[in-house]
């Protein structure tokens, strides 16, 4: 089989020594090649290179936004996607299964192949942007942009940055004074005057350190899109929300300020002006106007054994 491992070397778990072991390991059973990224974009121009050259699959020792890029560029191919941990959260290989050490995952990596444990998946996509687990509007994608302007330290201390930029954020940086956005969905209906909201894929949203933080936990990977739209910021609902989401994630349904809704096929986002919003924890800038859409049958990914079968959904929530 030929693997192409695509290595994003500034990520904060990648190391020279672990990404010449990971090959030796993957090349001992495998056609392996080796492709660094070198700047925002390049893993999806590698990635669609490597398909259209006949690699089986593209390997990523990198974080999400790498994970993400690469993704980008094997949509509506036949080349399958594996994530291996190389960020400081790695929210999707965690999400799938993936287990948290390099070697480990890199054995189960090869069992997979040697299985063909791959699934074919839908994905979201917002604008020109696929997104893996989630998009990000409003006051979330702010966050995003404030823990980016700390450069290189957020690879070391990513999981407590995030906490301080959302202070900073709610305190300094963000307009509280209105709603930014309101939104439309593929049934009809409409949600006005939201101040952010999380688009899901699959669930959890992110991981605080070792414990998931769950929005939408109707989300996964057998199911179209989850919306979570919030009409206050008040500390009340936020804190609300937080503690739902360190919980199951079903608690945000009793708030009468946060809208679910799941089974959700297109969202199209209608400013009060610009907004910013991210995809899978990435910054993808401002818009006045934003489609999102679910786009199924759309990306190969290798599982783990014995994950490749869709999980059992859970129970239907009532509408709130």
């Amino acid at each position: 089989m030929r693997v192409l491992l695509l290595v994003n070397a500034t990520a904060s778990s990648v190391t020279a020594r672990k990404r010449v072991l990971i090959r030796k390991t993957l090349a001992a059973a495998h056609d392996v090649e080796v492709a660094e990224t070198s700047r925002r974009g390049h893993a999806t121009r590698l990635a669609r290179a490597a398909a259209n050259d006949g690699f089986d699959v593209v390997a990523v020792l990198a974080g999400d936004g790498t994970l993400n890029e690469a993704a980008d560029g094997l949509a509506g191919t036949r080349t399958a996607l594996a994530p291996l941990p190389g960020g400081s959260t790695n929210v999707y290989a965690r999400t799938i299964g993936v287990p948290k050490g390099l070697a480990a995952a890199t054995d189960e990596l090869l069992a997979s192949l040697a299985h063909r444990s791959f699934r074919r998946i839908g994905i979201g996509r917002a604008a020109e942007r696929v997104f893996l687990f989630h998009a990000g509007i409003g006051f979330d994608a702010a966050v995003i942009r404030r823990v980016e302007r700390y450069g290189e330290l957020k690879r070391h201390a990513s999981h407590p940055l995030h906490v301080v930029a959302a202070f900073e954020t709610w305190f300094r940086h963000y307009d509280r004074s209105k709603p930014r956005f309101d939104l439309r969905l593929d049934s009809g209906e409409r949600i006005e005057g939201a101040y952010f909201a999380i688009v899901s894929k699959t669930t959890p949203y992110t991981y605080l350190g070792s414990r998931p933080l769950h929005v939408a936990p109707e989300a996964g990977l057998g199911t179209p899109l989850a919306v979570t739209a919030f009409r206050s910021l008040s500390p009340a609902v936020l804190l609300a929300g937080a503690a739902s989401a360190m919980g199951s994630g079903r608690l945000l349904r009793r708030q009468r300020s946060i809208v679910r809704r799941h089974d959700v096929r297109a969202v199209h986002v209608e400013g009060r002006g610009p907004f910013p919003y991210q995809v899978d924890g990435d910054d993808a800038g401002d818009a006045d106007l934003l489609d999102l859409a679910y786009e199924p049958d759309a990306l190969t990914l290798v599982l783990p054994v014995g994950r490749t079968r869709p999980a059992p959904r859970p129970p239907a929530p009532a509408r709130s």
